[in-house]
């Protein structure tokens, strides 16, 4: 692969993906030169906040693992120097570890920009050349192109194909529909409510609308400005969000582990 400025491919592991509020636990990056040279930058990193269960289960990384290493604060000069005037990419860096790096950079009073960069994102260029559709899926699946993509009847029937070719895949040779079953994944959703007008972050939620958006929990909010909360009552929100409002004003709040499922597998 020829370049001809320097380019750096990086990822980031974070507590989760609120990019306003979240924190690197790890930096990766390798750095490549027109002249052939690799550099290799790879650092813990404390978020001075616990990481959720969750993500020290995705990440392997604990509490313990970070505990002794350098807030972003102390290494963000480094960082910055490190990535220089180069060019970026990764997978998904666009959306997600860029974003979330500048406001790592802004919260360290460090100075970095994105201007006169390239970003090379390979996940965009994975799914612009590579459809993830039905059709895809179908290909893939059963060896063979889809006729009469789009309706309904050919979309079902397709899918049933898939199923099938499916359980043939990954079962354990009976052909139970039953062993798909076991590819159900943890419930990591940020939000509380269907509406997406809470979020979870740290353990506690936030609002996502209004005069306190992204800025201070429910608890807080109970506290300090009763009446807001007691607004909202009156307002056109949904049965879920006034019963959580309700609660709140009683001092009763709930606990972000009681909505997060554990992986099921059956044996």
């Amino acid at each position: 692969m020829e370049i001809s400025k320097p380019l750096i491919i990086m990822d980031l592991e974070t507590t989760g993906v609120w990019i306003e509020k979240d924190r690197i636990i790890e930096i990766a990056m390798i750095k490549l030169t027109p002249s052939g040279v690799k550099e290799t930058y790879h650092q813990r990193v404390n978020p001075l906040m616990p990481i959720p269960k969750v993500v020290q289960e995705l990440t392997g990384i604990t509490d313990a693992d970070v505990k002794e290493a350098p807030v972003f604060k102390t290494i963000a000069k480094e960082v910055s120097a490190f990535i220089g005037h180069a060019d970026i990419s990764g997978f998904n860096v666009d959306k997600f570890d860029i974003p979330l790096l500048e406001r790592e950079f802004v919260d360290a009073g460090v100075v970095f920009t994105m201007t006169h960069r390239v970003v090379y994102d390979a996940q965009k260029v994975y799914h612009l050349n590579q459809k993830r559709d039905l059709t895809a899926a179908y290909a893939f699946y059963c060896g063979k192109p889809l006729e009469g993509a789009h309706s309904a009847l050919a979309d079902t029937a397709a899918t049933l194909e898939i199923l099938e070719a499916q359980v043939k895949a990954y079962g354990r040779g009976d052909g139970s529909l039953d062993v798909l079953a076991r590819f159900v994944y943890p419930e990591r959703s940020e939000f509380y409510d269907s509406e997406r007008k809470f979020r979870w972050w740290n353990g506690e939620l936030y609002m996502m609308f209004g005069k306190y958006a992204r800025k201070e929990s429910l608890r807080e909010i109970a506290r300090k400005d009763a009446g807001y909360l007691e607004w909202m009552l009156g307002k056109d929100f949904t049965d879920e969000v006034k019963s959580l409002v309700e609660r709140a004003l009683k001092g009763q709040f709930p606990k972000f582990e009681e909505r997060m499922e554990a992986p099921v597998e059956k044996p």
